[in-house]
Parts: C-alpha cells; structure tokens; sequence
C-alpha cells in the first residue's frame, strides 16, 4: 500500500515537472505579465485588496494556522484526532519546512520581479530563472513565489493525511492548491511575480513534503524493525 502511494505521488511529482518545463519553454511568462502591466507600471500594485487582503492578510492568516497545527501536537481536534502525535508534529514540520525552503531559494535567486522590469517601468531586462548566476539589473530575489508558499506549503499535509483519512486529504489538498493559486495570481496581478514562478512554488512544496513523508516512513519502519528485533520471543510450553 505504501510503496504504491510512493510510486503514484513520485508519478505526479514528474508529470507536474514536465509540465512546468513546458511552460517555461513555452515563454509565456511575458504575455501573461502584460495582460496586467504596461510601460507605467501595473495599476494594482497598490490596490487595498490585493496588498492589505491577499497579501498581508494571508500571510498572518497563514501564521495563525502553522500556530494552530503545532498546538494540535498535544491538543488534537477533528480529523487530526485520527494521526498519531508523530504524525502531527510531521503535518506541522512539514508546513513550516516548506516556507523555509522556498525561502532558501529566493535568497540565491537573481531573478528580479515583473515590476522590476524595463517593459514595466523599472530598470530590469528579462532573464529566465534558470540563467543561474546571471543578473538582469535588478534586485533579484524574486524566485520562486514565497507569498504563494503560504498555501503552498500546506500540501505537505496531504501525505499524512492520505494514509488515515483520506477523504480529509483530498479537501486539504484541493484548499492547498487552490489558496496557493489564489495568492499567487492576486500577486502576479500586482507585477509581483511571473505565473512560473508560483507554479514552480508549488511544486517546490510538494517536494519537500514528499521528501519528508518518505523519511518519516523509512524511520518508523526501521524502528518498528527493530523493536519487534528486540522483543523478546515467545517459547511454548
């Protein structure tokens, strides 16, 4: 059962790699910023819904919630009654190691931001974000989408969750995705970031989270190995 989980997530995870490298080669990352830019800049940059809602909002939003997961560690509610505390301190690290990856990314990217751009106001010139180590006359640091990540990063509970309810895993996967998509297109309408880049947070996310269930289960199976190594075995009499 956990083995044909493991090869139908790793089969998404690459299907959706594919998929993103498609869209990078395609180069619609331009048309799809000037859909909502022009050479004065993006009109909703500065729009109270888009920055004080979808952007501030959010993301204290998401901080109440990371809160709320590790105090369900000791203090289980609904469906999370059904994990064990191993599991849901797993649902909470996983959470927060996901924001702190796409994190760590961000910090080496040079990538500037849509707004940034000389097509948009700003003094850039457009460089893909694969041009590793090649600047574009920006402040860089744009790659991949962080705001995104805070829904982003709640797919990482998906795999907890698939194993003990799974009905509660594919709501919380659908919430994940669409809030991550949500934040992402809110920012990429302010000249924030390009589609790629919060495509690309998704999947940075699901990565990570994948990454540590398949740890977690390779721990709990060596350990229960080794406790039923250890019992003592039973002689009859």
């Amino acid at each position: 059962m956990l083995r044909t989980s493991f090869s139908r997530w790793l089969g998404w995870t690459a299907l959706a790699f594919l998929g993103l490298i498609a869209w990078d080669l395609s180069g619609l990352d331009l048309p799809v910023a000037r859909l909502f830019g022009t050479p004065e800049g993006f009109a909703l940059r500065d729009n109270w819904v888009f920055v004080k809602v979808l952007h501030e909002g959010a993301k204290s939003l998401t901080w109440v919630l990371v809160a709320l997961l590790c105090a369900t560690i000791a203090w289980p509610v609904g469906f999370l009654r059904q994990l064990t505390r191993a599991e849901r301190v797993q649902l909470a690290v996983g959470v927060i190691a996901s924001v702190l990856v796409v994190q760590f990314i961000k910090h080496g990217s040079r990538t500037s931001c849509p707004w940034d751009l000389q097509a948009f106001g700003g003094v850039a010139s457009h460089v893909s974000h694969w041009s590793w180590g090649r600047g574009d006359g920006g402040p860089g640091g744009c790659f991949p989408a962080g705001h995104a990540s805070a829904a982003f990063a709640f797919l990482s509970g998906y795999f907890v969750l698939a194993r003990r309810v799974p009905t509660a895993a594919r709501w919380w996967l659908a919430a994940a995705v669409a809030g991550g998509l949500l934040l992402g297109i809110a920012q990429q309408v302010r000249g924030a970031h390009y589609m790629s880049h919060t495509l690309w947070t998704g999947w940075f996310c699901w990565v990570t989270g994948l990454a540590i269930d398949t740890a977690c289960q390779w721990w709990r199976s060596r350990a229960a190995h080794a406790a039923l190594a250890g019992a003592p075995s039973r002689t009859s009499s």
